[in-house]
């Protein structure tokens, strides 16, 4: 009776934190999807349906102005419905406010609104994170020994157990990402001078590195550890991550750096996917997604508020690429046809975005089977 309470335990607190992912998704789609609404109803853009998630409407409401909002079955997606948005040349809606018969720059605003709008909710979470929980930064745990023979060398270079890094070389440290940067193309020997936390208190800390950094994938971080002297133990680093409580300024400041660290890791990954120097297998799709965030919002508050951040700021960045489908594709297409003063085949587009959707749901399920092998 025991075993099979503790199966329907665990069961459970899966299902619930399958839950928190999901919900975190549609929070963010939601999120976006509002801020094309918003923006759209500054301007008067005509709108036919707001929708949260995708498939048959479970709730369905018609406003006078023939506006419709639903909440629909599936809870992976959702959309904000202009009118006259995917029209061409041949059938073009004749409403004066729908999408195409507004002003460019109008339609611009519209469509980065949504990343706009996903930004500020990833801040939002950072800063109440950093108030209610203080930030986190990287805390060196334990520290690997000083090799015999070598402790002249090293023992007044070496950090020690509990250091909190704060920055290297008067680089701020928010992510590993940061570490890595401030790090890069160090030698054996080399010393870089260090700001920790130490029993409460700043101190300068030269460290001098047991190894090479070598030149890796932002997702290899084992040799830069192993180069600061932080102990590996079962494989893996004890480097972890501690909170740091902040006063208002700079919790409001550091949130907002906070944010721009990670879009950068964002576009540092896709830098090194493009360039092979990271694999697809390191990506990861819808499932996965769920798999992972599932995993990590289920341990408490704080990992929830840092989750929904990232998937703000991953949205964001991602739909602003000008990737055909991707609000920033319709941004480059809205921006040629405001230089040119008439848009480009709006036909020949359609079938770009639409062939640019089938090729990133297609990515995105590769890159979840990659995961199973």
């Amino acid at each position: 009776m025991q075993i099979n309470l503790l199966s329907f335990a665990s069961v459970m607190n899966t299902v619930w934190a399958i839950f928190l992912a999901i919900l975190i998704l549609l929070i963010m789609i939601t999120v976006h999807e509002f801020g094309h609404y918003i923006v759209g109803k500054i301007f008067h853009f005509k709108i036919n349906e707001f929708s949260i998630g995708f498939g048959p409407a479970l709730f369905k409401k018609t406003k006078k102005s023939g506006e419709v909002f639903a909440i629909r079955l599936i809870p992976l997606g959702g959309f904000c419905a202009f009118e006259g948005e995917e029209d061409d040349e041949e059938n073009k809606s004749s409403h004066p406010d729908a999408f195409n018969n507004k002003p460019p720059w109008q339609r611009i605003l519209v469509l980065i609104a949504g990343a706009f709008m996903n930004f500020i909710t990833a801040m939002l979470c950072i800063i109440v994170s950093f108030a209610a929980f203080g930030q986190l930064l990287l805390m060196a745990y334990r520290v690997e020994p000083i090799p015999a023979g070598q402790e002249q060398t090293y023992y007044e270079y070496s950090l020690q157990d509990e250091d909190i890094i704060v920055s290297v070389e008067g680089r701020d440290v928010y992510l590993v990402s940061d570490l890595q940067e401030a790090l890069k193309g160090g030698k054996t020997g080399d010393c870089f001078t260090f700001t920790v936390i130490r029993d409460g208190k700043k101190v300068k800390q030269e460290v001098r590195l047991r190894s090479d950094i070598e030149n890796s994938s932002i997702a290899e971080t084992a040799h830069l550890f192993r180069a600061i002297g932080v102990q590996e133990t079962d494989g893996e680093f004890e480097i972890y991550s501690c909170k740091v409580k902040l006063g208002f300024f700079k919790t409001i400041g550091r949130a907002f750096v906070y944010a721009i660290r990670i879009a950068g890791t964002i576009f540092t990954v896709l830098g090194e996917l493009l360039t092979g120097v990271l694999g697809l297998s390191a990506m990861g799709g819808p499932v996965t997604t769920i798999s992972v965030t599932s995993q990590i919002v289920s341990q408490g508050l704080l990992q929830f508020l840092e989750m929904t951040a990232y998937i703000g700021i991953n949205l964001a960045v991602f739909n602003l690429l000008p990737i055909p489908a991707l609000d920033g594709s319709k941004v480059v297409f809205t921006t040629i046809e405001w230089i040119r003063g008439k848009p480009l085949n709006r036909k020949v587009e359609n079938i770009i975005h639409f062939i640019g959707m089938v090729l990133i749901l297609g990515f995105a399920v590769l890159v979840d089977l990659l995961q199973l092998f």
